[in-house]
């Protein structure tokens, strides 16, 4: 047992402070809007640091620890050819700002609002299914780390019966989760979500700190030196045997994040809960400086133990950890548990509780997100569309809460029975490919392209889920349990004798294939349909369907992004902010806020632009390296530090707000995520 009495008080008074919190919410949810997202009155700094605190996650977590443990610094480095795609994405409002003009509760009622009910209900049946199998795996994941990393036994013995460890502790974080969701739906999320953000990011500087102190900057360099020929956990061009992990990884990543851009669901009811467009913006915006908190975390700590478990002076603890290592059969977990097994020998009381809850808080924040995102998918998506008559919204509701709990249930189960063999990230993309695949045409079209039909709909959607399942069967039944058999038993067939080992395509090529045949689908579906266009001033309720909101402005303003007709502004000031997609949304702070993260981003992507140009001419040094890596981490902790004290204010501020509003909103029943007649745009399929 690594956790001392001082740490399982630090746990349990986070649990505590969750459930009490939670359990206040629920007077606050008084209708499905409430439940589904927040009423649509949630505030940047809320969205920031709540829906950021969805997506990070105890898995995504263990998911970044194998991945810098095998690319190190060098991986960060590939990263920076994404800064201007996050850069493009996050300014210009890319998805999230068309998606909250169109009101739309989750994306597949936007699907039948653009197309039809009968995709709407394929739509939602696909992305159930690839929600569910994709966070089948959360639970196991998070309970292994946190038994390995608090040195719990494996298994345990309760009346003669004997059992996996992780079996509890899924059951209490699922528990947990299910308690916030169930209180209080998405307002309790966010609340709750919010609390925990804001815990995480001061957790993680602490934790910083604590292991430089451990491990210094000289004996961290020194440690990731002893890395394999090729294999170079500093130089980012010497990494011709790095395990998957290598700058193709992170092309094709950038691709499929673009086109994926708010497709996936599993925080749905963050794209809904904005209280206008350009809040959803800002929050994004915003996300650029929080991730540079998550940077600390996600990058240095697998290198710090990297440095201990090969530095000689470490030998001590490098012989802990890989004992504990050598009682795991599988591994592939050995991969995804060399990072927590090293951080439990490198942080000291009372850190250690504060690292548990963190991950508790990671695990619960997800967990209770991707409950609530799935379970309404359900509801609302293949439900709700099926049925013939509305239901009342106490009714709607309780409904919503028993598809919640089979989720969890399900989620249970599959963590107990799966064998995951693979990386986390490489199972990531291709269960979510089942739904992604498909749904980054689909809604890329809907929203950008008039002429996107229904038939250009189903070719995406049909073609892209077909292509990702093959992947998944491929990968996971035919090469490792039918091919071995098959080769035994034909030995003269020569084609069959010469299939690789291993399946030759990972999860994220498979992904990228699965988004090129369904982009090709939907453009050619819509075409050969020979569909009229659709009229997007009523889908973006634009012009004379212009709903009154804060923070959106009506359609034919000059300042309306995405209108066709502006006027042209008298100044030339006017006429750069319009360029670079600043509206007359923009307070002078926020102009501020945009402009210094356009810069923000831009150095950095300058900076790889000059070093690969560099590198692959007259070559850079290690030393040099070095020192970039040095800089590199100033920064981000300079960062890391004025964006936790910057979000505490300014999030305690929204969620002030956010309550505020709730209690004196009237609420309207009629809101409920149903589509009526007049707001089917295309003829129905």
């Amino acid at each position: 047992m690594n956790l001392h009495w001082i740490d399982w008080l630090i746990i349990g008074l986070l649990l505590a402070f969750l459930i009490g919190v939670a359990v206040r919410t629920h007077m606050l949810t008084r209708s499905v809007a409430d439940f589904l997202a927040g009423n649509r009155c949630a505030g940047r700094y809320l969205l920031t640091m709540a829906d950021g605190m969805a997506g990070l996650g105890a898995i995504s977590i263990a998911a970044n620890f194998e991945k810098f443990y095998e690319a190190g610094f060098a991986g960060a480095w590939w990263e920076q050819v994404l800064a201007p795609l996050g850069l493009i994405l996050a300014l210009s409002g890319f998805v999230i700002y068309r998606y909250r003009e169109t009101r739309a509760l989750t994306m597949a009622q936007f699907f039948e609002m653009r197309y039809s009910r009968r995709f709407r209900v394929f739509a939602g049946m696909l992305a159930f299914l690839s929600g569910v199998l994709n966070y089948g795996i959360f639970p196991a994941v998070t309970a292994r780390f946190l038994v390995y990393f608090c040195g719990l036994p494996v298994r345990m013995e309760v009346l003669g019966f004997s059992f996996p460890t992780i079996a509890p502790v899924m059951f209490l974080l699922l528990a947990v989760a299910l308690t916030l969701t169930l209180s209080g739906g998405q307002i309790a999320v966010m609340i709750t979500d919010f609390f925990q953000g804001q815990m995480v990011q001061i957790t993680i500087l602490i934790c910083f700190f604590v292991l430089i102190s451990q491990i210094s900057w000289t004996e961290l360099i020194e440690g990731l030196k002893m890395a394999p020929e090729q294999a170079s956990r500093l130089n980012p061009f010497e990494q011709e045997d790095t395990k998957g992990f290598n700058p193709a990884f992170f092309v094709m990543i950038g691709i499929l994040n673009v086109y994926g851009f708010k497709a996936w669901q599993g925080s749905q009811g963050y794209n809904a809960a904005p209280k206008s467009p350009h809040e959803a913006r800002m929050a994004n915006i915003l996300g650029m400086f929080r991730a540079q908190v998550l940077f600390l975390l996600s990058m240095l700590c697998p290198l710090f133990v990297f440095a201990m478990l090969h530095l000689p002076q470490f030998s001590g603890q490098a012989e802990t950890v890989n004992a504990v290592l050598a009682t795991i059969e599988n591994p592939q977990i050995q991969e995804q548990m060399r990072v927590p097994a090293g951080l439990s020998e490198l942080l000291p009381i009372g850190v250690m509780g504060l690292f548990v809850a963190m991950i508790i808080s990671a695990a619960v924040s997800t967990d209770d997100t991707y409950l609530h995102s799935w379970g309404s998918i359900f509801i609302q998506d293949v439900v709700m569309p099926l049925r013939k008559k509305p239901l009342s919204p106490k009714a709607h509701m309780w409904l919503l809460r028993g598809a919640i709990v089979g989720v969890a249930a399900f989620a249970f189960c599959f963590s107990l029975l799966f064998p995951l063999n693979e990386y986390i990230y490489m199972y990531f993309q291709i269960t979510g490919a089942i739904y992604l695949g498909g749904a980054g045409a689909v809604i890329l079209g809907g929203l950008y392209w008039k002429r996107g039909s229904v038939e250009g709909a189903w070719a995406a959607m049909i073609i892209g889920s077909a292509v990702a399942v093959c992947g998944i069967v491929l990968r996971n039944i035919i090469w490792p349990y039918l091919l071995p058999d098959w080769k035994l038993a034909h030995p003269a067939q020569g084609w069959l004798q010469g299939l690789p080992e291993a399946f030759p395509l990972d999860g994220v090529q498979m992904s990228l294939i699965a988004a090129l045949s369904a982009a090709t689908a939907y453009v050619a579906g819509s075409l050969l349909s020979k569909r009229p266009p659709v009229n997007m001033d009523k889908l973006l309720h634009r012009g004379q369907y212009a709903v009154e909101q804060a923070g959106h402005h009506p359609a034919g303003s000059a300042e309306q992004p995405g209108t066709l007709a502006v006027p042209r502004p008298a100044s030339w000031r006017k006429r750069a902010y319009l360029l670079l997609g600043i509206s007359a949304d923009f307070t002078r702070g926020d102009r501020f806020i945009y402009l210094f993260a356009t810069c923000f981003a831009l150095f950095w992507f300058a900076c790889f632009l000059v070093g690969t140009l560099i590198a692959t001419t007259t070559g850079i040094s290690e030393e040099s390296w070095i020192h970039w890596w040095g800089f590199k981490v100033a920064v981000t902790i300079l960062i890391a530090l004025v964006a936790t004290v910057w979000f505490l204010i300014g999030g305690i501020r929204d969620l002030g707000d956010f309550v505020h509003h709730l209690k004196a909103v009237k609420r309207d029943v009629n809101d409920d995520g149903s589509v009526r007649g007049d707001e089917h745009l295309q003829e129905s399929d």
